[in-house]
């Protein structure tokens, strides 16, 4: 098998135009040109798949599969972390990784405008003020994309974002930013629970109620909003098309009947919190369609949105809807006959079993026999998030301690920043559906890279390999080469090709061929013999304080390094 193969299109695909098909939702007129790239897939690849099902994987177990284990459940990992992982077996690294870590502190105020909460205090229980709204906003996003660079051992925080392009709201829309914090809140508090019940608990959340507009929702005027996308987007999906607004697995009526469940909850900005008023609500039978049995559901008052939810639940299709999307965030896109059959049903039914508990199906995915195939392995495009906080992860790049929390958070912002030029805002998806590389066929994850996104990373790892860095509040972040070098064992340091093979497997998920990495080593000596490499690292280290011999090393390693994050490779996880 070539693991290559998916690195090269073929002349059909580069020579034809692209075509976007939106499933859900169009989205906003590009500002920038070609936000989808003309190499990107017109069609799903018809390469064969994996014939694998979830059967216990029982093969190999090193740097490699750990590394690929943790590429795809963390943000980056670093080279201790790997190691360690290879060091346990596979089920003993998936306890730690579904092991839920403590709580993390609240954001906090970092700006000078918001005289009403102190630098370093947290603002999320303080009044509402327009005024200072955008500031509130920012610091969230920050001490958001903050908790995925600090990340422990755990899932947490990868589940905690598929939640967010799951059950979606944009911040910007819904104007307040305790609201939105407490949205986020909620994500992370069950991002490794029940996901029954974080409908539930998301369907009346604040946050949700201002951005599908169920608070403006009354029996004269139930708004649909909500139920359409509850349906569509977050449980149990279309399926086919069966007649004018009616699909298989939910009917136009259905929608309708949801909506009347669903009115009398209002968000209430003084309490920072949702409530339900009885005058609003409609206490009427409502009736759906075969989809749903021919259920009714009678007047229940505040509790009438869970017998919703349990009416929902209760349909095998939602188990199936939900793994795909699991599936794809944490495989693959194409999911064909054979991975329906041996992989999507398998995990729906175990899915069931469990009381749409996450955590076994999560489990019997990432130690599945599926997962580790090698045609599995390296085949996914780095998010934007993915991409930019790997390169601060894995490169060992030092940002401002907690104790400057001014210097951190701005930190975090820069980096916030760097994502949504990439075209992912963590807090602002493009729209209800979802970012679309994970619905948008046949892109899919293709579409992280264009020409206006590439571009941008190539800019972002170029400026932190360089020795000017970024500054901001007097603080610097950058690469520091040498001392990612001699982190790694003495023996390999000096060795070229030991160093550039230990770099390549903690940077790529797929390895290099013999022409790569010769190439490699002439970028790190070029026209110079090996042991030229060996005799400039040795006489640094004796005189680590010499100007020119650190100098040496370190322009080299930076070549080295800069030309390694250029590689499609670095972009594949």
């Amino acid at each position: 098998m070539d693991r290559r193969a998916f690195l090269r299109k073929n002349s059909a695909v580069v020579t034809a135009p692209a075509t976007v098909v939106m499933e859900h939702i169009a989205p906003d007129p590009p500002t920038e040109p070609e936000t989808v790239s003309r190499f990107a897939n017109t069609a799903l690849p018809s390469t064969a798949r994996s014939t694998a099902g979830i059967a216990p994987y029982t093969g190999a177990w090193g740097f490699d599969q750990a590394a690929h284990l943790l590429r795809r459940t963390l943000f980056g990992p670093t080279r201790a972390e790997i190691l360690t992982a290879a060091g346990r077996t596979p089920a003993q690294v998936v306890n730690d990784l579904l092991t839920v870590p403590p709580t993390p502190a609240p954001p906090v105020n970092v700006s000078a405008t918001d005289t009403s909460v102190a630098i370093g205090q947290t603002w999320v229980t303080q009044a509402f003020d327009q005024n200072v709204e955008s500031a509130r906003r920012t610091s969230l996003r920050s001490w958001w994309l903050g908790q995925m660079l600090t990340q422990s051992l755990s899932l947490t925080e990868k589940m905690t974002l598929f939640w967010h392009n799951h059950f979606v709201i944009e911040f910007g829309d819904i104007n307040d930013a305790r609201h939105a914090y407490q949205y986020a809140a909620l994500l992370r508090q069950h991002a490794l629970g029940n996901i029954k019940q974080l409908a539930k608990d998301v369907t009346v959340n604040a946050a949700m109620l201002r951005y599908l507009n169920g608070n403006q929702s009354t029996a004269a005027a139930p708004n649909e909003n909500y139920g359409r996308e509850l349906l569509e987007l977050f449980t149990v999906g279309k399926g086919p098309l069966i007649g004018p607004g009616n699909y298989t697995n939910y009917t136009e009526a259905d929608v309708q009947a949801a909506a009347r469940v669903l009115t009398g909850w209002r968000d209430n900005q003084a309490n920072i919190n949702s409530y339900y008023t009885a005058s609003r609500h409609d206490t009427g039978t409502k009736v759906f369609s075969a989809a749903f049995g021919n259920g009714t559901i009678t007047n229940g008052g505040d509790q009438e949105y869970k017998t919703l939810i349990d009416l929902i639940f209760s349909q095998p299709e939602t188990a199936r809807f939900l793994v795909r999307k699991l599936y794809r965030w944490f495989v693959y896109y194409v999911i064909d006959a054979t991975t329906e059959q041996n992989v999507i049903e398998p995990l729906a039914q175990l899915l069931i079993q469990n009381g749409y508990n996450v955590a076994p199906v999560l489990r019997t995915l990432l130690l599945s026999e599926h997962f580790y195939d090698a045609v599995n392995m390296g085949c996914l495009i780095k998010s934007p998030l993915d991409f930019t906080l790997t390169v601060g992860r894995q490169l060992q790049i030092t940002f401002p301690p907690a104790t400057n929390a001014v210097a951190q958070y701005g930190m975090w912002d820069y980096l916030n920043s760097l994502t949504n030029l990439q075209q992912q805002l963590v807090g602002d998806p493009p729209n209800v559906a979802g970012w679309p590389a994970y619905w948008q066929t046949p892109q899919y994850y293709e579409m992280w890279i264009n020409a206006v996104t590439l571009p941008r990373r190539n800019q972002f790892t170029d400026l932190m390999i360089s020795t000017t860095g970024y500054t901001r509040n007097s603080f610097k972040i950058n690469i520091d080469a040498l001392a990612l070098v001699q982190s790694l064992p003495s023996a390999t340091a000096q060795d070229p090709n030991l160093l550039i093979g230990e770099l390549a497997r903690l940077l790529f998920p797929i390895q290099l061929t013999p022409a790569q990495l010769t190439f490699l080593n002439d970028v790190l000596l070029p026209g110079l013999p090996d042991f030229e490499w060996t005799d400039e690292w040795t006489q640094y280290l004796a005189n680590p304080t010499n100007t020119a011999k650190r100098t040496a090393v370190n322009t080299k390693l930076q070549s080295l390094l800069r030309t390694m994050m250029g590689l499609a490779e670095y972009h594949l996880s």
